[in-house]
């Protein structure tokens, strides 16, 4: 296994170690004792997984403390390109975002430690992502920034996005006060 740090301090990328051979592949996706030694020590409670058809975006959804949430997010079948953004106040690279590839043909997962709004774009019809959670959901503690805000500038790479009524009503980041501190 892999670890890949990035620009924003905690976001992580994992790179698992794929045995592959005439009848497939095989790979461990998570092992708590292994992930704990490389420092991600959180304990994860719940399993999502949605499914999404080309050039649909999701996002920026966090939700807050007490409920926050880490996240540990991976593809199963198509492509999306993932995002997060550091919405921890106080930290140097607040509002700065990371995205990357995730693909069921790459095996990356990716880490976001509570503290980041997350959301990806659906690259490929029927895109299955899964996500395993550091703490359960809970409504009244949901949170949604803009998925198209201009302060963000995020670049999702599709041209006329699908997404809900919920998160074309985000709220804008320049009015946004985070319950997260660095």
């Amino acid at each position: 296994m892999e670890i890949i740090k990035t620009k924003i301090e905690g976001l992580l990328i994992i790179e698992p170690t794929v045995f592959k051979d005439d009848r497939g592949y095989f790979f461990e996706s998570y092992n708590e004792q292994r992930f704990k030694e490389l420092g991600i020590k959180d304990d994860f409670v719940q399993d999502n997984q949605s499914c999404s058809q080309k050039g649909v975006v999701r996002g920026l959804h966090f939700q807050k403390p007490p409920y926050a949430q880490a996240k540990l997010v991976r593809v199963l079948r198509g492509a999306c390109l993932d995002f997060a953004v550091d919405i921890r106040k106080g930290s140097p690279t607040y509002g700065q975002y990371v995205s990357t590839l995730l693909t069921a043909d790459n095996f990356r997962q990716f880490y976001l430690p509570a503290g980041f709004a997350h959301g990806f774009a659906a690259l490929e019809d029927d895109t299955v992502f899964a996500y395993k959670c550091s703490n359960f959901y809970n409504k009244a503690s949901e949170g949604c920034i803009m998925f198209n805000d201009k302060d963000l500038n995020i670049d999702w790479q599709i041209e006329n996005p699908i997404t809900s009524e919920k998160d074309m009503h985000g709220e804008a980041f320049a009015t946004f006060v985070s319950p997260f501190e660095y």
